[in-house]
């Protein structure tokens, strides 16, 4: 849309074939407003990465037996910005983070879900924007930091992943076009009672390539090492 700049929000507005009118976020959107805002940022991903030594001597020692000691961390509560409630942004968790678990001696370092999620308690296991890390810690470049520095100091970055529900807030992928585009439309499948969650429909092939689709965009443009999949049985 000419005009439509960096930083702009934006919605979908989709009239189902009922006439409807839904108001949705970009399921392909790479920033989110800050929640308990919900509207699409007009992004890019461009980052000079410094990574390079790691991703060339990934290829050898992948495929090499060697020690593997993860620390699992959920980036928002890990630390709070001294005598405040805030939480560290991902260029603070850089300068913290990434000696802390370096001394500590942990080959990797594993995220709980950094994808955009709207509900902060569900630790990121509710997400909404597959396509963006959590805007209230930063944009995606300063998540890239975070990830490059990592990795400069030898440390492998695991991803969780959440390929098997989404939250059904009116402004994301649940009945998407007014129909059940994502998630199954037989309740037995496509409703999980107990996390109130949409259950994506893996029968569909537009699905499948938008999760499939979505890993890979982990792994080649945000650098992660491997992901960590989440409630699949």
């Amino acid at each position: 849309i000419p005009g439509i700049g960096k930083g702009e929000l934006y919605k979908y507005s989709i009239k189902t074939a009922r006439g409807q009118m839904l108001e949705k976020g970009d399921p392909y959107a790479l920033m989110w407003e800050m929640p308990p805002r919900t509207a699409s940022v007009v992004w890019d991903l461009r980052y000079h990465w410094k990574d390079q030594d790691w991703m060339e001597d990934r290829k050898i020692k992948s495929r090499q037996a060697q020690p593997f000691a993860v620390y699992e961390v959920h980036l928002p509560s890990w630390r709070k910005k001294p005598g405040t409630t805030f939480s560290l942004s991902y260029r603070e968790l850089a300068e913290t983070l990434v000696p802390y678990v370096r001394d500590m001696g942990f080959t990797h370092v594993e995220f709980l879900p950094v994808m955009e999620h709207p509900y902060y308690p569900s630790w990121g296991y509710q997400v909404t924007g597959y396509f963006a890390c959590t805007s209230r810690l930063g944009t995606p470049q300063d998540f890239m930091y975070l990830v490059d520095c990592f990795h400069q100091a030898g440390i492998g970055v695991l991803l969780d992943w959440v390929p098997s529900h989404f939250p059904t807030d009116a402004f994301g992928l649940a009945q998407f076009d007014g129909t059940f585009l994502y998630e199954h439309e037989d309740p037995r499948k496509g409703f999980h009672p107990d996390w109130k969650s949409a259950i994506f429909n893996y029968g569909r092939n537009e699905v499948r390539n938008f999760l499939i689709s979505n890993a890979i965009f982990w792994l080649e443009r945000f650098h992660a090492d491997g992901l960590r999949v989440d409630a699949v049985a």
